[in-house]
């Protein structure tokens, strides 16, 4: 009889147990997003590679982080993409045109790494790339809310989320940089 509920039992035990790691329902390479000419971005074009998607300001205590996101991007870009996403939904910091942010990023901070279009993150307005990035039933891992400007979301080559990281999470933390060189 110990046998049998054995036998009987054990798939369920197993079958449970692979419910906490589940693949997306939704591949991030199939959201559509415009880069901040407004041109389309095709995120397929970055398989093989690490994301890290920032939600970025210019006028906001993080802005500094622009120049530690260009050196992460100047350092791994053979393995790493970095896209900057405007947001002006945090203390209306991010104001400013898409001709306007490109052209602060560019002159202050020298970005050559990937901008969108302003986006909202959040709300009923939120962007479906952060419905992804923050909602488990669409990235297979954990459900999320962004918190401020310069938070950070990093998926791996294959397009799975690997974690996040609040705006105080200095982009050269090891925090994030054990992810790209490991």
């Amino acid at each position: 009889m110990k046998r049998l509920l054995m036998i009987l039992f054990f798939p369920i035990f197993f079958s449970c147990g692979s419910k906490t790691i589940s693949e997306p329902k939704l591949s991030i390479y199939d959201i559509a997003i415009n880069e901040i000419t407004g041109s389309p971005i095709d995120l397929a074009d970055f398989k093989g590679k690490k994301i890290l998607f920032v939600n970025v300001a210019s006028k906001c205590g993080f802005t500094g982080q622009y120049k530690e996101l260009q050196q992460l991007y100047n350092t791994y870009q053979d393995k790493l993409m970095i896209i900057g996403l405007p947001c002006n939904q945090f203390g209306s910091q991010e104001a400013g045109s898409n001709e306007e942010i490109e052209t602060f990023c560019q002159l202050n901070y020298g970005v050559t790494f990937l901008m969108t279009e302003k986006i909202s993150v959040k709300g009923d307005k939120q962007h479906p790339l952060y419905a992804w990035l923050t909602q488990k039933e669409r990235n297979g891992k954990t459900n999320t809310t962004v918190k401020w400007n310069f938070q950070k979301y990093l998926v791996d080559e294959k397009g799975r989320l690997i974690d996040y990281f609040y705006s105080t999470t200095n982009p050269l933390s090891k925090k994030i940089t054990k992810h790209i060189t490991g």
